[in-house]
């Protein structure tokens, strides 16, 4: 039997151009396939604001497919610092989903020394919160500098809870040159056990 070569004509999809950010969240909302909200996400990274609506997005984890959040946090760790926003991504290290805060924690490490300016506007303000806040993401995303910048924080801080949370990074970052500077943590918050408790952790593993 002789076979009959049939020629298929592909049909290939032309895939939108957006005017608007409102256009291109509308075509990723509504679309269930994988390449086009790819597509989407590319695009809405294009528009002032877009970065914004993306990040949003990590935080809606339960709804939106985990392909397309792993989508979302690589588009917006290559979006131009100027734009991107920082902030945002930072707030996710806040959240208790583990999912969230590494996709956050992952974008971050790939700025690089472009977030140092948020992380010491926060270890230098008034707010006891974001300089605890500041400290974890130090120690999440660990800098080259991550320890000269703590080193320098507990040279006059006067929170003890501050003071204790980067005492516990120090433990892991710590130098054997920063013992002297922990021990005057005992003098500084005189009277509180945790401080010794936590004090004499972190020098143990520092000597190893």
């Amino acid at each position: 039997m002789a076979l009959i070569k049939k020629h298929v004509k592909q049909e290939i999809e032309e895939l939108p151009t957006f005017l608007t950010l409102e256009e291109a969240i509308s075509y990723f909302e509504s679309n269930d396939e994988s390449d086009k909200k790819d597509y989407a996400i590319e695009e809405i990274a294009k528009f002032n604001g877009g970065g914004e609506y993306l990040v949003s997005c990590i935080n809606k984890v339960e709804y939106i497919e985990k392909s397309s959040l792993s989508k979302i946090a690589s588009v917006v760790s290559t979006m131009d610092p100027e734009v991107a926003p920082i902030e945002a991504i930072m707030e996710l290290l806040k959240l208790d989903n583990a999912y969230i805060r590494n996709l956050g924690i992952s974008i971050l490490r790939d700025y690089g020394d472009v977030i140092k300016y948020y992380i010491v506007k926060f270890l230098i303000g008034d707010d006891r919160d974001l300089r605890i806040f500041a400290i974890n993401v130090l120690g999440d995303v660990d800098f080259a500098e991550s320890r000269d910048m703590l080193v320098e924080l507990l040279e006059d801080e006067d929170d003890i809870n501050v003071a204790m949370t980067a005492v516990d990074y120090m433990a892991e970052i710590g130098e054997e040159e920063d013992i002297e500077l922990l021990e005057s943590l005992k003098e500084r918050f005189k009277g509180e056990v945790y401080v010794e408790f936590a004090v004499d952790g972190a020098i143990k593993m520092i000597k190893g």
